[in-house]
């Protein structure tokens, strides 16, 4: 518990800090740099013969991010995580249809704006370091159209990169240091959002936690920064709001704090399933497995596995304004 409460304590005071050096934060809290409403993702799939059908993955999915702060997007494998950051850099597969609302900045992220903020406004720190061009040296694609060398020297001494690692081929590196590449390529410009989409996993502990770092000074420098990851625990020491993910949906959107302090701060049945299945909250599993993105589901999709299952979860269950959170259950309070 003194744990916990140290956490609490050293996040207040960091964003006490944070507020001081950025008088403009409170402001922009008012004011996201990035909206997504009622976002559904379907991709056309082929049965058998020629029929086709649309698989729909996610559905009615809501999230902001603002200016100056970290929101940790965070779920089970296949919540749908990946496909938002894809559908709002616009590079989601020729076979997928897309409905609902992105702006940036407060205008319409259409897919020709899109197309000419990708790179640099908005950047994407990928899951995959296949992204990397495997025919073009290290150095070239840190510094990328507008970097100097000296902007990739400095980024290479920030995540521990030796001068001879901008002269190899990406074949030549190895996961963790490919993986430490693609964060320098993504921070090295002037983004005002950044999307890092699982940016931690093979990277030593120092490293990880340098990356968190940089992320948060470029937060507190007024961009948004949006952190995909399964590490629920390295992301509570630096994000300031948690969006909680469930099969292809938001179902509850906090303060980082909420998590800090227990399951009764939650108010999601799956958040607080999510922090009882923590390591140091006792490791609790929850029956059941999240439904396949195929599933025909109608009402809430975590009620087959919720001890508070109702018939008003058959319904629709809306995003709503519950205390200091926003929450998908019928049953918040």
């Amino acid at each position: 518990m003194s744990l916990i409460l140290d956490k609490v304590s050293a996040q207040e005071s960091s964003k006490a800090n944070n507020a001081q050096s950025n008088p403009d934060a409170v402001e922009n809290k008012e004011s996201p740099l990035l909206e997504v409403n009622n976002l559904s993702v379907k991709f056309r799939m082929y049965e058998k013969g020629l029929r086709q059908r649309e698989l729909e993955v996610i559905t009615h999915l809501d999230v902001s991010i603002h200016k100056g702060e970290i929101l940790a997007v965070v779920g089970s494998s296949g919540s749908g995580k990946s496909l938002l950051a894809h559908a709002i850099l616009g590079i989601l597969p020729v076979n997928a249809t897309m409905a609902g609302t992105l702006k940036y900045e407060g205008e319409l992220l259409t897919p020709r704006r899109q197309k000419k903020l990708r790179g640099h406004e908005i950047a994407l720190v990928p899951q995959s370091v296949s992204y990397l061009d495997p025919l073009m040296r290290v150095a070239k694609q840190v510094r990328g159209e507008q970097g100097t060398q000296e902007q990739q020297r400095k980024a290479f001494a920030r995540f521990a990169l030796q001068e001879e690692v901008g002269r190899k081929f990406p074949f030549q590196l190895s996961g963790g240091m490919a993986r430490r590449v693609l964060v320098a390529t993504a921070v090295l410009g002037d983004a005002k959002l950044i999307i890092a989409d699982e940016p931690t996993p093979g990277l030593n502990p120092e490293i990880a936690e340098e990356t968190m770092r940089i992320f948060r000074e470029l937060a507190d420098q007024g961009c948004g920064v949006m952190l995909i990851t399964h590490d629920i625990d390295l992301a509570l020491k630096y994000a300031d709001r948690i969006a909680v993910f469930y099969a292809g949906t938001t179902v509850e959107v906090t303060p980082v704090e909420n998590f800090l302090r227990g399951e009764e701060a939650l108010r999601h049945p799956y958040s607080r399933a999510l922090w009882q299945a923590l390591p140091q909250n006792g490791f609790h599993p929850i029956a059941g497995s999240q439904p396949y993105a195929g599933s025909i589901l109608t009402g809430c999709r975590f009620a087959p596995r919720c001890a508070q299952i109702s018939r008003e979860c058959a319904g629709e269950v809306p995003m709503r304004r519950v205390g200091d959170c926003e929450v998908r259950c019928v049953h918040a309070s």
